[in-house]
């Protein structure tokens, strides 16, 4: 059996596990090895994050021209979605396999493709043909549609994130199973596009980490779009009738064409074989410390497969992390009390810091001031009724906690604000400063100066 040594071999090719080589290669010298099962790349340009606002940018022109056009004075046919060539469009975005290949290849990496096995704490198997040798190995594998244990679920040909991508019609009927970023977000491209759409989620609102009031505004939003929130339930059961799928929800049952399935997500793990290293592993993921180290020393974990949050930006910077953990000493540690997340929808919600309840939970002595997104110019030119900018902070220090906008063009606004928060901005620092007009941002300073009121009339 053939063996190579290398300084580093990474298991996966995707976002934690490219940014991962590139560092261990590029600031270490390190000869680094990449194993890749399916997909060169990773999820999220070939499938998920890419793609997929592709459709979100589709959706919203379509809607736009639907809702605004003939009051701005452009006459135009009401728009129709040919998803095929809006298909077509998504996938000339998308890098090809053999173009990954010669990417990763012509940048000095040893490529294997196949599926790697641990044989030892420093060397895995591929496809039981070649194997693999070094002192530091970073498993950074992924993760993939969690699929409920749904009575019937085994006789509907669902749907996830993937396989929505590259349908050539609309559904005409859309159940979405889980309300987080990838539920919501197609649940609205499609009902953009036309499918009458139905949310349901076990939880009491949607996109649960999010701020509740932000929360609440989405989902006006969404449901002014046609879509239909069913909160605090599940589905009972699901049963092919014919050409339909019948979903029991409650003493409710829902007839529809498809069923989406976007509900969580689980770690590829399996095919690894990290029970015979002893590599400890929850529910969610591989378990590693704040220096992205598992249990067993030389094997660190980034990205989807590791317990943590599961967002791209995460990923490259765990396995960063862990690279300076591997190569240079263990004083950088993840952090993420200053974390900008958003979900893509029309509007956007995006998030940084602490929600009003983590902040009570935490102990601060919280206030909080909010600004609706009607009363924002730049919204008026485009009819927005739901959305707002709420900033939460501590009353005494002033220090801003967390700020949650619910807008177009809130990832922008949150991720710009994550420095602010990281460097203890009060919400004084944020009404004094300057802004510009007419802008979606302004929507935070006019927050912000709500708090400046109360100490004017002392």
């Amino acid at each position: 059996m053939t063996r190579d040594s290398f300084d580093l071999i990474v298991l996966g090719a995707g976002s934690a596990a490219r940014d991962g080589a590139g560092k261990a290669a590029r600031e270490h010298g390190a000869a680094v090895a990449l194993v890749e099962r399916v997909r060169w790349g990773g999820s999220c340009p070939n499938v998920a994050c890419r793609p997929t606002k592709a459709y979100l940018v589709a959706a919203e022109l379509m809607h736009d021209v639907y809702r605004h056009a003939a009051e701005r004075g452009i006459d135009l046919p009401a728009p129709v979605i040919d998803l095929a060539r809006a298909r077509a469009w998504k996938n000339s975005l998308i890098r090809t396999q053999e173009s990954w290949v010669e990417v990763l290849t012509d940048a000095g990496y040893g490529v294997f493709p196949g599926t790697a096995t641990f044989v030892d704490e420093r060397t895995v198997r591929i496809d039981g043909e070649r194997e693999l040798t070094a002192d530091r190995i970073l498993v950074a594998t992924g993760g993939r549609t969690a699929v409920p244990p749904i009575p019937g679920i085994e006789h509907v040909d669902w749907l996830d994130h993937i396989s929505a991508l590259e349908l050539d019609a609309v559904p005409e009927a859309l159940l979405v199973v889980g309300a987080g970023p990838v539920g919501l977000e197609f649940a609205q491209i499609f009902a953009r596009f036309g499918s009458r759409v139905a949310i349901v989620n076990h939880g009491d609102q949607i996109a649960a980490r999010a701020d509740v009031e932000a929360a609440a505004e989405l989902q006006a939003a969404l449901e002014e779009d046609g879509i239909e929130v069913i909160l605090d339930t599940g589905v009972d059961a699901l049963a092919r009738d014919g050409e339909r799928v019948v979903a029991t929800i409650g003493e409710r049952q829902l007839r529809v064409s498809h069923v989406l399935l976007a509900s969580g997500r689980t770690p590829n793990v399996e095919e690894l074989g990290l029970e015979r290293i002893g590599v400890e592993v929850a529910r969610n993921g591989v378990v590693v410390d704040l220096h992205q180290r598992t249990n067993v020393a030389g094997i660190w974990a980034a990205g989807d497969v590791a317990v943590g949050p599961l967002f791209t930006p995460t990923a490259q910077y765990q396995a960063r992390i862990a690279i300076e953990d591997m190569f240079g000493d263990d004083s950088r540690a993840a952090d993420y009390t200053v974390l900008p997340t958003s979900i893509f929808t029309d509007p956007e919600l995006g998030g940084v810091g602490l929600t009003e309840a983590e902040a009570r939970d935490h102990g601060f002595d919280v206030d909080v001031v909010k600004h609706p997104l009607s009363a924002v110019t730049r919204a008026q030119y485009f009819g927005a009724r739901h959305g707002l900018y709420k900033i939460v902070f501590d009353r005494e220090t002033r220090r801003v906690l967390g700020v949650h906008v619910v807008s177009r063009g809130a990832s922008d606004i949150v991720g710009s604000l994550a420095v602010a928060l990281k460097l203890g901005a009060t919400v004084d620092d944020l009404a004094l400063a300057h802004h510009i007009y007419p802008s979606f941002a302004e929507g935070v300073k006019a927050a912000a100066e709500q708090a400046l009121v109360p100490a004017a009339n002392e």
